[in-house]
């Protein structure tokens, strides 16, 4: 059953991500668009929680809200109790985009090393693994001085994790990452985030438009409505046994009654959200 209201309920100090009445408005040529419209939600820390969504109802761009890249028109966003910007500064929130969007001159360890290197001069490394550390962590040893055109997809996207990872952040917004790839390659992303999030339990909110995929890596799923002034229209809990193997997991008969049960609020989203794009 959709369980919106349970999250107020999660006490303060326990809460890594917090939205409070959030809507976001955009000037076009013509008019004032709402993308996202009186958004409410929280994210535990150690929570792993998925958005899930039509293509286009803003789930990327609340994510951006989070990261302290877009401003919201109005409410409130809190992570780890302050405002993005604050914990943006502290280096607590790791982003992983659907591109890799490595610099395709540097090597695997120069890419994963970059977010020490920017913002103006080199800065000081946060406690943590260090980038080779890092790269190992996410299978790629010996590839260390690889060239992006000359990893895979999903090597690159390792990668790109490897990088999200370092400075160990408390928070990790993945933005469709495993869009791009093939569906075995998916499958065993997955498998290592999920072994990756085991780990160290970090606060994750994770945006795709699979919904087998958001039932079998997350605690929750937070289902949006289709644009414009998206809003949230369901929040389940995902109550299936920890560690998870992504292909076994889709076989239990409580994994096809959650995404029966979910599809059956999406699939008129989703309609919705293509007759608008399909004018």
């Amino acid at each position: 059953m959709s369980a919106v209201a349970e999250t107020s309920s999660i006490a303060t100090a326990s809460v890594a991500v917090e939205l409070r009445g959030v809507s976001v408005r955009f000037m076009s040529e013509r008019s004032e668009v709402t993308a996202l419209e009186n958004i409410s939600f929280t994210l535990a820390e150690g929570g792993f929680l998925t958005l899930l969504g039509p293509s286009g109802c803003g789930k990327s761009t609340l994510l951006r809200v989070v990261a302290d890249i877009i401003a919201p028109s109005s409410g409130q966003v809190l992570v780890l109790g302050a405002a993005p910007g604050e914990a943006r500064r502290r280096r607590d929130i790791g982003f992983v985009f659907q591109d890799s969007t490595l610099l395709p001159w540097r090597d695997a360890l120069d890419n994963v090393r970059l977010p020490l290197q920017v913002g103006g001069g080199a800065r000081k490394r946060r406690a943590g693994r260090s980038p080779e550390e890092l790269l190992a962590l996410v299978g790629l040893s010996g590839w260390e001085h690889a060239m992006p055109h000359e990893l895979s997809g999903g090597m690159r996207q390792r990668v790109a994790i490897a990088r999200a990872l370092l400075g160990d952040p408390r928070i990790l917004l993945m933005d469709e990452p495993f869009g791009p790839l093939d569906a075995q390659t998916r499958q065993i992303m997955g498998n290592l985030l999920l072994d990756l999030w085991s780990a160290d339990r970090k606060a994750v909110l994770f945006v795709t438009h699979d919904l087998e995929e958001a039932i079998a890596l997350a605690d929750r799923v937070v289902i949006m409505s289709a644009g414009p002034a998206s809003r949230i229209i369901g929040d389940w809990k995902v109550a299936l046994a920890r560690p998870r193997d992504i292909a076994e997991v889709k076989l239990e008969k409580a994994f096809q009654d959650l995404h029966r049960e979910i599809w059956a609020v999406l699939k008129a989203e989703v309609l919705k959200g293509y007759a608008q794009t399909s004018g």
